[in-house]
């Protein structure tokens, strides 16, 4: 392995160096790759990547955004990006317009301290550049009226000086989506540069991750070794790809070269490899009961096969399904998936199994046997559905994490446990039975629809009804879940955790509780056998249906091809 900068600065922002003489100097360097980072702009990337041609160096397409997060300044490094999107074209387009007004407003105020300055000046001084506030300082330099270009900040350009004007408000939020929306990476740039608190820095950290970041920079040119180590611990524990880079600009900053930094940065290749394979990496969320699972609950060999060779290749599969999590494990280990899965052994596999259990309101990873991320339902409002299903004289049920929690013992009970094997208490007061608030609760009528509908329209037309998600997982059996569950926000969740992007997602199913799932998806699939609704919301319609192999076409043509 060798190593490589993925944070590099050019004259089309506040570089002193051509793309070109960049690729020069990076080969020069022995860097086996380089990312073109410059501030809110990609002018340079065709350029250098036309230069690169034929030279021994990758070049990664990139771009450094800044963003308002407190009152404080806070970058975004977006890597991989495809620089053409038009969707990103027009928000750098936005961007870019935001601070062209700041500089007019800037040059005003300097103007008003007597200092002959003017925007037109200043373009006409760096031409094709994105204006910085670097740009300013080199000019007010060039021009006498400071001696430094510390002096520059101190006394005209800082945040906290009478002449400093800020930006539009672009928030972190809006550059990760505008840069997963191009194919990339985002990642928070040198998190130690903001002046906040381990704790601030923190739960800054764990507010971008939960909004989509999906690295953030571990190595850095100012960075100490303790510094480092402390950033790759942050970045383990929110489960973020590290990235790292000099931030060289040429001349802009004296000392700080390409590649070493001050002297001692050293950004390994496997950091860009790990990033790569999050990119390559695709994960399948699969419906169990009539979308995978064939009618007496089995899947072909064919299938098995087929979820061995996408898990051997590195791909992760999640069950998603209205079940207890509990159901889900039973049935995956009968199957002899996890006895399947271990038995691939470690060597190049990264994809993981997991379960999004009760329609996403607990998101679990089978393997490591722990919760990634789990909603429920207060125990208030469970208990008031419960109530109201039975003046309804409809049966009701809930979970513990061991034992099914039935409002009576019925045929309705019995038919479901012929599917769901579960130990079960019949108890209608959910502080007696459950020690804790439920995942999900179910109305089951065998043969009255309109049983179902009427509790439905009763319980969303309450003042519990914002509450919770009503929605059907086949005609008998009527859902409810936390209104921020749902398969489709498990979907994105566990995408987040795992840094898969959600276009590499592939959802597959049958039933309107996976509606959200299929339109949440990179790519949502019916199979044949599905609800006209849910074909009606999916990408592609199988030819095959549950009972051959639907699962087989969709991974080969999604997930393998």
């Amino acid at each position: 392995m060798g190593f490589v900068d993925l944070h590099v600065h050019s004259v089309r922002s506040d570089g002193t160096l051509t793309p070109a003489e960049l690729v020069d100097y990076a080969v020069e360097k022995g860097l086996a790759a380089m990312a073109l980072t410059d501030h809110d702009t990609v002018d340079g990337i065709d350029e250098i990547i036309e230069y690169a041609k034929g030279k021994p160096i990758e070049i990664i397409p990139g771009i450094e955004y800044s963003t308002e997060y407190r009152g404080r300044d806070v970058h975004i490094v977006g890597l991989f990006i495809d620089h053409k999107a038009p969707e990103f074209l027009g928000y750098l387009d936005r961007f870019k317009k935001s601070r062209t007004v700041r500089n007019h407003k800037l040059c005003a105020n300097l103007q008003g301290a007597g200092i002959d300055i003017s925007y037109e000046e200043l373009m006409e001084e760096f031409p094709g550049a994105v204006i910085t506030r670097a740009h300013y300082a080199k000019l007010l330099l060039k021009k006498g009226y400071v001696n430094s270009s510390r002096e520059a900040f101190d006394r005209y350009l800082g945040d906290h000086t009478p002449y400093f004007v800020h930006r539009e408000k672009i928030t972190p939020k809006e550059v990760i989506d505008v840069t997963l929306a191009a194919g990339g990476l985002p990642i928070l740039a040198h998190p130690l540069l903001y002046g906040l608190g381990k704790e601030q820095l923190e739960e800054l950290v764990k507010l971008l991750k939960s909004q989509g970041l999906m690295g953030m920079e571990t190595v850095y040119s100012t960075f100490l070794p303790a510094d480092e180590q402390r950033m790759k611990r942050l970045a383990r524990k929110y489960g973020l790809l590290e990235s790292g880079g000099s931030d060289f600009h040429g001349a802009n900053k004296p000392g700080l070269d390409l590649a070493t930094g001050y002297g001692k940065l050293y950004v390994d290749e496997e950091i860009l490899e790990k990033q790569k394979r999050a990119l390559r990496t695709k994960i399948f969320f699969t419906d169990m009961d009539n979308t995978l699972l064939t009618a007496d609950k089995k899947i072909s060999g064919r299938t098995y096969d087929k979820l061995m060779e996408m898990l051997a290749g590195g791909h992760h599969l999640a069950f998603a399904s209205g079940r207890p999590v509990n159901s889900i494990l039973d049935t995956i280990k009968a199957l002899g998936i996890i006895d399947g899965y271990r038995g691939l052994g470690e060597k190049g596999r990264i994809g993981g199994i997991y379960a999004t259990a009760y329609n996403g309101a607990l998101v679990y990873d089978c393997i490591e046997g722990r919760a990634v991320e789990q909603l429920v339902i207060s125990m208030e409002t469970a208990q008031r559905i419960f109530d109201m299903a039975v003046s309804e004289n409809v049966h009701i049920q809930t979970y513990t994490d061991t034992h099914i929690v039935a409002s009576r013992d019925d045929e309705e009970l019995e038919f479901y446990t012929k599917t769901v094997v579960m130990p079960y208490v019949v108890e209608t007061d959910l502080g007696r039975a459950l020690e804790k608030p439920p995942y999900k609760l179910i109305a089951i009528a065998l043969d009255d629809r309109q049983r179902l509908e009427r509790l439905r329209e009763k319980i969303e037309g309450s003042d519990i009804g914002g509450e919770v998600i009503c929605a059907y997982s086949n005609s008998k059996y009527l859902e409810f879940y936390n209104k921020n569950a749902g398969k489709g926000n498990a979907l994105a969740a566990l995408c987040r955790a795992l840094n898969v992007p959600v276009r590499n997602s592939v959802a597959a199913g049958d039933e309107e509780n996976d509606i959200s799932m299929i339109k949440a998806a990179g790519l949502g699939a019916a199979v044949a056998n599905a609800n006209p609704a849910l074909k009606e919301c999916a990408d592609y319609v199988t030819e095959n249906d549950n009972e051959h192999d639907a699962a087989v076409e969709i991974i080969d043509k999604f997930i393998l091809a």
